[in-house]
């Protein structure tokens, strides 16, 4: 009653993938060859409602085991008196069709987790046999969904991280904490200065230095001291949020992926719980990024930062990109006006700031800040340009290292024992599967009744 064409489509998009990622089956008794490695430990498999879903399940089973019995008894008295009462005909004919599509159900549903009564049917046991291949199509689903270029750009331009640095810097209290750092070394050397003369000097001086520093190597050694202290493990986790919040806007579009991926005869009920394991699988990923340190993830994310700064500092077409984009910027008119405003502001503001009586309350050095972040704010081509750059770069590197990721996911789910395998997969959808069983042996019953009928009425 099913095609074989269609087990295959079937476990593209399975339930049950949220119980298969935060819960990894124990490894096999055999112990691994010498030569190889052995796998990584693996959490055993359990879960606190394990035991109620078992008992679900069993319930199940015997409803509609004892269904397909009821038949066969109706079937086999139905046989017997039939000589005798000849309208015992319609029983017969209606029970004798409730086995065949009982019996066919049957073997279908235990097909997908087991081969029925022990026998090595070819495409039986179809979950422990292709448990490789749902590794695969896990690993594919989050490479295309959650780290494509597409996706991660999207999500960086939604947070626009230029204009976010800008605006905290344009705010009062951001600038006045900088400030206060800086203005008292600086207030008896800008007094002693003439201001036109500096003026001109600064921005001639800054414009060479500007031209004779390279912009990514030097941004790739500050990010290296930056995250000297592995502070990279707070942009992962914003990394991780930014990848939740892409799960949450996009389930309709899993919804219907899974919609058009599940074989024809699998009920509507089964897409949505289908759905729903992809859905919880995936947070259950993400949730454990953030939770374990050791989360192999978090090793790859860890690779992929340190290869971000080292391209920075030795790549030459991310050098020669940066470059341009410098020259562009230092060409524009726009650069002398605010070279020569930002250094008026700032020299009035560290002397007023420096030697104010009044520490506490706001000077002329932080509004100057401000105004800076302010007018970098105002600028729609400058933070589009920085926008750019860190899209490009970071795009990058997750293009790069996507696949890896996708290959981690696929190779520990074939690492998974089959049998443990298929039991989880029962647990989480067997029950549903019985109605299966409990709607084929109704509706062959129906079906046989009316042939039978027919059969009667039209000799």
């Amino acid at each position: 009653m099913r095609a074989n064409s269609s087990w295959t489509s079937f476990t593209i998009c399975w339930p049950g993938l949220t119980d298969l990622t935060s819960n990894a089956p124990t490894a096999a008794t055999s112990p691994a060859p010498p030569p190889q490695a052995p796998p990584p430990p693996a959490p055993a498999w359990s879960r606190p409602d394990d035991a109620t879903r078992q008992a679900q399940l069993d319930a199940m089973k015997w409803r509609a085991t004892g269904l397909l019995g009821f038949a066969a008894a109706v079937f086999i008295a139905a046989r017997a008196f039939e000589a005798q009462y000849p309208w015992l005909g319609y029983l017969r004919a209606t029970a004798e069709a409730s086995l065949v599509g009982g019996l066919a159900d049957w073997f279908a549903v235990t097909a997908l987790f087991r081969h029925p009564l022990g026998l090595p049917i070819p495409h039986t046991a179809i979950v422990a046999t292709r448990k490789e291949r749902i590794g695969r199509i896990l690993g594919n689903f989050v490479q295309n969904h959650f780290l494509s270029r597409e996706v991660v750009a999207a999500n960086l331009r939604a947070v626009r991280p230029a204009e976010r640095a800008a605006r905290w810097l344009s705010d009062p209290e951001n600038a006045r904490r900088i400030a206060q750092q800086v203005a008292g070394g600086l207030a008896k050397a800008l007094e002693a200065l003439p201001n036109d003369e500096v003026q001109t000097l600064v921005q001639r001086v800054v414009s060479a230095r500007l031209r004779a520093t390279r912009v990514a190597p030097a941004l790739g050694k500050t990010l290296a001291l930056v995250l000297g202290d592995n502070r990279q493990e707070e942009l992962l986790n914003v990394t991780v949020r930014l990848a939740a919040e892409a799960v949450l806007n996009n389930r309709e579009l899993i919804r219907d992926r899974v919609r058009a991926e599940t074989p024809w005869w699998v009920p509507p009920v089964l897409d949505d719980k289908i759905y729903q394991k992809i859905i919880d699988a995936v947070e259950r990923l993400l949730r454990d990024m953030v939770r374990d340190p050791e989360h192999p993830l978090r090793a790859a994310f860890d690779a992929a930062i340190r290869d971000f700064i080292d391209r920075l500092q030795h790549a030459p077409d991310v050098i020669a990109r940066a470059e341009a984009m410098k020259e562009e910027w230092l060409a524009d008119s726009s650069v002398a006006d605010l070279s020569a405003r930002l250094w008026e502001t700032i020299r009035h503001a560290v002397i007023t700031y420096a030697t104010s009586g009044d520490a506490a309350a706001p000077g002329p050095l932080d509004r100057g800040l401000s105004e800076f972040g302010t007018a970098v704010l105002a600028n729609p081509g400058l933070l589009a340009e920085i926008d750019d750059l860190l899209i490009d770069l970071t795009g990058g590197v997750v293009e790069k290292y996507r696949h890896e990721i996708g290959d981690l996911i696929a190779q520990t789910v074939a690492g998974w024992d089959p049998e443990a395998t298929s039991r989880r997969f029962e647990l989480a959808v067997g029950r549903d599967l019985q109605f299966v069983r409990i709607n084929g042996t109704i509706v062959g019953g129906l079906v046989g009744l009316a042939i039978y009928v027919f059969s009667r009425l039209w000799p």
